[in-house]
């Protein structure tokens, strides 16, 4: 069902529209690599088609191989803004050799690397297949020294990097204050119960309502949607 379809679908039952990427964008949503469930995808879309609204870019952190990009490119393509990738593609740490979550047909074999992982080449792939590459600038390097460099409000962060504390707060501190009023703050993989998962998340997202900046607007599971309504990052 594409989004004509789905508003279609919803004005006949009297309900707010939901917007849903189109079939080609979904079915490349199923069939790449990554770990976003397809619910919590469908929950990042429907923030991205609302933040796009800003006209302003639409930026993720943390990639691997592009699965959830290709949401973001999608809602960025419908509104004619440019989705922003920031990712040093050699995967987080429970993705190296040895962990639950390593893929060994992302190891690169080159000796001068020694078998570090290697993401870009299938995230370059993933955009092209599904044709949105054009619409996605990714930016190769480490979190903190690009967001460093970084000039302009955005319409949507969305933070899915490494899981440690160090790396969850610095993807908080660099990108949440460009965040643009009105625009989402989007922080994946929160579990208040540290039985489920990592913590650090967790904990970014309670720093970001306790802040004051930002009011959640919607939980899909363990993807979290904040909307900046004030200062105090």
């Amino acid at each position: 069902m594409n989004d004509t379809t789905a508003a279609a679908a919803t004005a006949a039952t009297g309900g707010p529209a939901m917007p849903t990427p189109d079939d080609a964008v979904l079915e490349a949503f199923r069939t790449a690599k990554g770990f976003m469930p397809e619910d919590e995808g469908m929950a990042l879309y429907r923030a991205a088609v609302d933040a796009a609204r800003l006209g302003l870019p639409l930026l993720e952190v943390g990639s691997y191989c592009g699965r959830s990009t290709l949401l973001l490119a999608a809602a960025g393509r419908a509104a004619g803004v440019t989705a922003v990738t920031v990712d040093h593609h050699r995967g987080s740490e429970e993705q190296q050799p040895g962990w639950e979550y390593h893929d060994a047909e992302l190891t690169d074999h080159d000796p001068r690397v020694g078998g570090r992982m290697e993401t870009l080449p299938e995230f370059r792939r993933t955009l092209h297949a599904a044709g949105l590459e054009e619409h996605v600038v990714a930016v190769v390097g480490r979190s903190p020294r690009v967001a460093a460099l970084w000039g302009r409000p955005l319409g949507l962060v969305f933070v899915d990097g490494g899981h440690t504390d160090e790396h969850a707060a610095g993807d908080y501190e660099g990108w949440a204050p460009h965040v643009a009023p009105g625009g989402l703050l989007v922080i994946h993989d929160v579990f208040p119960d540290p039985a489920d998962g990592g913590q650090a998340p967790y904990r970014i997202h309670q720093r970001a309502l306790r802040g004051g900046a930002f009011t959640e607007v919607s939980v899909t599971r363990s993807l979290r949607v904040l909307r900046r309504t004030g200062e105090g990052i």
